[in-house]
């Protein structure tokens, strides 16, 4: 399978240094940036693991936050091609379910989007290389869509080599990393400072915000953090 053509290519991938790192949080305030700037933003999450069983299908958190930071109108199956009730690898929850995770589902879904907004963010699941299927992972999915990626960095102990790890394997792949956030999840790491200062002079990329340890954070108040000047 090959990417998807280039004049659908709008918006950024965000990927994470690993779970529970702030991808939403960042994709959420990134889509509230654009659509305040005055462009049609949709957010958009392939695969979802860890959903509330409803009458109509499943309901996952992230998908709801990606949906209302948004300002277009899409269809559910478009936005989330793929949700799975419990919250573990999303090709061990496929299996269980016995679904395989097809990749040219979500590049259709992808484009789809495209069409009918002017940026597009795409959530990843997990961190980059998480897996899919049977043979391929997230960072494919990345590579199918082509978009510039944003890195989300969960500034706590071991998040040096976890981000530069991550940043070398984006780049890997053909890939542009087009920024990235540091975000402060452990509000006791030691050296919390001197840690973003050391990737931010090794990512070779610009630092969009660096986000203070809060309990409930708002992606109102990130989106007015960010400083998409630097994106690239």
């Amino acid at each position: 399978m090959t990417s998807i053509q280039p004049a659908l290519a709008r918006g950024y991938f965000i990927t994470g240094t690993d779970t529970g790192v702030g991808k939403t949080l960042v994709a959420c305030a990134l889509l509230r940036a654009f659509a305040r700037a005055g462009y049609r933003a949709v957010g958009m999450k392939p695969v979802a693991a860890g959903a509330v069983r409803h009458a109509a299908g499943f309901n996952n958190e992230d998908v709801e936050q990606l949906r209302a930071a948004g300002n277009v109108t899409a269809d559910s199956a478009l936005i989330n091609p793929y949700c799975f009730e419990p919250a573990i690898a999303p090709h061990i929850a496929a299996a269980q379910a016995s679904i395989t995770i097809d990749l040219e589902r979500i590049v259709r879904a992808y484009a789809s989007l495209s069409a009918g907004a002017d940026r597009v963010v795409v959530e990843g699941a997990g961190g980059f290389c998480v897996p899919l299927n049977r043979h391929e992972t997230t960072a494919d999915v990345a590579g199918l869509v082509g978009l510039p990626v944003v890195l989300v960095v969960g500034v706590r102990l071991g998040c040096l080599n976890h981000a530069l790890l991550t940043a070398q394997a984006i780049r890997a792949r053909g890939l542009k990393l087009a920024g990235w956030v540091a975000n402060h999840i452990d509000p006791a790491m030691p050296v919390a400072r001197e840690n973003v200062a050391a990737l931010a002079e090794r990512l070779a990329a610009p630092l969009l915000a660096t986000l203070p340890f809060v309990t409930a954070p708002d992606f109102r108040q990130v989106a007015a953090q960010l400083d998409l000047t630097g994106l690239s």
